[in-house]
């Protein structure tokens, strides 16, 4: 079937095809780096790391741009704050980051810029958008003017007293219209800034990712992704700016925005102090488990974080590595069809996860001769959501020790005891793990065993 996605800007599933036949150009908002991600910041990192996979099993040829913000209103304040530089803060913070990503599972992007990097290119952004006559320049400021494009909110559908009450500026006495956004704002001495036409200064959050995304992939690309909050105000003024400066429909061709995570029943930010930091999750679950968790869910539906989700993923994930281990080793394979055609049905991942319950309830019933190549199918089918690659040893014992070796003697004492009709000992066995906190689980491949 062909690859169908909601496109934000249409409000509607349809077919995609990409501009140029073998190569997709995808781009995702990344983070601004000022302090660590939370379990919500996490959630378009693993569903656009899906579409990524999705994309390079599709086409041979995928550039994936992923932005790190580092010059901002909120990046200066935290430096402050905490008395450092503001290298110091968004170098550790990036490097935190990549590190949290990479712990979820996550690809790297084909392409990370940032912000700071690309001054140049955002400058001459700006000076194309006040020739074309969609921006001005105001006491030190440039400011793109709203009302000069027609089609300004046809991205977010925000009437026009929707974009005054939600664009996230102050209305200033030099401003045009009240819905006018700033492309350039005056530096103080002790903040970053980059000598322009209109004095030092610093770029606006907006017309960062247009310039980067203009630099990495050419306009119009494929598609652009971020989280639903970022429709308005920054997907659309990204739009409006792009299109305003080369004269084009639209910035991207499909516009995909994933849903909200909430915490009992309340979007998760900082603003509201309701968030739990990535990390924090990560020192009670593998980020697999989290994976999983989110993945749960279609990425453009809402989701409740709970730490009891959490523990269901990572029971699920057990009994995954646990029939991966019982069967062995087994050849190459192709994802099933059914997987795919799940995701390709807008990253139907609840639908792609149910086809490995099935790969997994298979692998269950399969003779010893059989498993080995189910187990491959269903590694290779989890490779497309970003799930079940690892070691199944490595996963439901950890690193390998004195400790591990106990329980393998343990479990070779117990498999003797049956042999010789012993069920007194092989039982008590069973009860001494147990009471240690290791389950065993027999099945066709024999014996394996996990930690509760």
């Amino acid at each position: 079937m062909p690859l169908l996605l909601h496109n934000t800007l249409t409000r509607k599933k349809e077919p995609f095809t990409p501009i140029e036949p073998d190569h997709v150009r995808v781009y995702v908002c990344g983070p601004t780096v000022y302090q660590r991600i939370h379990i919500g910041n996490a959630r378009p990192l693993i569903v656009f790391d899906v579409l990524f996979r999705l994309l390079r099993h599709l086409y041979p040829n995928v550039t994936y741009v992923r932005n790190i913000t580092d010059v901002d209103d909120k990046i200066i304040a935290q430096a402050k704050e905490n008395g450092e530089p503001i290298e110091a803060l968004t170098g550790r913070t990036t490097t935190a980051f990549q590190a949290d990503a990479l712990a979820l599972g996550c690809l790297a992007p084909t392409l990370e810029p940032k912000a700071t990097h690309h001054i140049l290119e955002m400058v001459a952004l700006i000076e194309q958008l006040v020739e074309t006559g969609n921006a001005y320049a105001a006491e030190g400021h440039v400011l793109f003017h709203t009302p000069s494009m027609p089609r300004y909110g046809s991205l977010s559908g925000r009437s026009r007293d929707d974009q005054v009450a939600g664009a996230r500026v102050e209305v200033a006495p030099y401003k045009r219209d009240a819905a006018d956004f700033v492309l350039w704002k005056p530096a103080a001495d002790d903040e970053p800034g980059w000598d322009s036409p209109w004095g030092r200064g610093r770029p606006g959050w907006h017309i960062e990712c247009s310039a980067m995304a203009e630099k990495h992939l050419g306009v119009p690309f494929d598609i652009h992704g971020g989280g639903q909050d970022l429709i308005f105000p920054h997907h659309e003024n990204e739009m409006a700016q792009t299109c305003c400066a080369h004269g084009l429909a639209t910035m991207a061709n499909f516009w995909l925005h994933n849903g909200f995570v909430d915490m009992r029943g309340q979007k998760m930010s900082k603003s509201l102090g309701n968030v739990l930091r990535l990390d924090e999750a990560l020192a009670a679950v593998p980020g697999e488990a989290i994976r999983l968790w989110m993945l749960g869910a279609h990425y453009r539906a809402p989701i409740d974080c709970s730490e009891q989700g959490f523990e269901e993923a990572k029971t699920q994930l057990d009994r995954f590595y646990g029939a991966l281990e019982r069967a062995g080793e087994g050849g190459k394979a192709d994802p099933e069809p059914a997987l795919v055609e799940a995701l390709e049905d807008d990253l139907n991942t609840p639908k792609a996860i149910a086809v490995l319950h099935d790969l997994l309830g298979q692998l269950n019933r399969a003779k010893h001769g059989e498993a080995p190549t189910i187990a491959s199918r269903l590694k290779a089918s989890g490779a497309l959501l970003g799930l079940l690659q690892a070691a199944p040893t490595t996963w439901l014992h950890g690193t390998a020790g004195a400790a591990d070796q106990k329980i393998e003697a343990l479990i070779e004492e117990r498999l003797a005891a049956r042999k010789r009709k012993d069920f007194a000992r092989a039982d008590a066995i069973r009860d001494q793990l147990a009471a240690e906190g290791i389950i065993l689980e027999d099945g066709p491949g024999g014996t394996t065993w996990r930690k509760s």
